[in-house]
């Protein structure tokens, strides 16, 4: 596949959602995609085809982050994605809101050297790389309600777990969840997170974006 099938694919893909892909932003998803292509040779970052990729690859890795990044809320500035492995959605949905500072969470090693790499490649002005569990970064105080938006890919996520994550958002921030076809339309409320809205990502492939929302104590 060459630059200009891929770019034509990818087009057709964002056109079936509706959303708009202003430049440079298809150039640089494609850099993104390259390199996960290259690296997915020597390390396991993603089960789906990228030698020959099918419509569910762009839909997963691309088409699904930039849907997302359309429920981002105006101001946002910093973004933490928790168990990031070969970076999507975090880097397809960091490129596409231009601005946000995004910090990726992984907690293997070859994973974190993949994630850096793409960093560098792309340029990603003020990204960085932690490689731990998010739960040993509740010990860092710099990090405690430093963030607008909060993203996981999760097929379920537990309470104990939306209890450690609300501590890395602000009041008023978003915690992004994708729990793909076999998750929940929505989420068991864990003060101070509580259910905002559920929207469609990707109808072919069942894929769903669960928001809930940081709210202030005493609101």
């Amino acid at each position: 596949m060459n630059s200009r099938e891929f770019q034509e694919r990818l087009a057709r893909r964002a056109r079936r959602v509706g959303v708009r892909l202003p430049d440079p932003l298809p150039e640089r998803l494609e850099v993104y995609f390259r390199l996960l292509a290259t690296w997915n040779q020597k390390i396991n970052l993603t089960a789906l085809p990228l030698t020959d990729p099918t419509p569910e690859t762009f839909d997963r890795l691309l088409i699904e982050p930039l849907v997302a990044a359309t429920h981002v809320a105006a101001g946002a500035k910093r973004m933490m994605d928790v168990g990031s492995g070969g970076g999507s959605p975090a880097i397809p949905l960091a490129l596409a809101v231009p601005g946000l500072q995004l910090l990726m969470v992984e907690s293997k090693t070859r994973k974190s050297v993949f994630l850096r790499e793409a960093i560098r490649a792309l340029d990603l002005a003020g990204a960085d790389v932690a490689t731990a569990r998010f739960e040993e970064l509740l010990a860092r105080p710099s990090l405690h309600e430093a963030h607008e938006l909060v993203t996981i890919r999760a097929v379920r996520v537990e309470s104990r777990v939306l209890t450690s994550l609300q501590a890395f958002l602000r009041p008023g921030g978003q915690l992004f969840l994708f729990p793909g076809a076999g998750g929940s339309d929505s989420a068991d409320a864990v003060p101070p997170l509580f259910w905002s809205a559920t929207y469609p990502l990707i109808e072919s492939e069942r894929s769903r974006l669960v928001i809930l929302e940081k709210r202030a104590i005493g609101r």
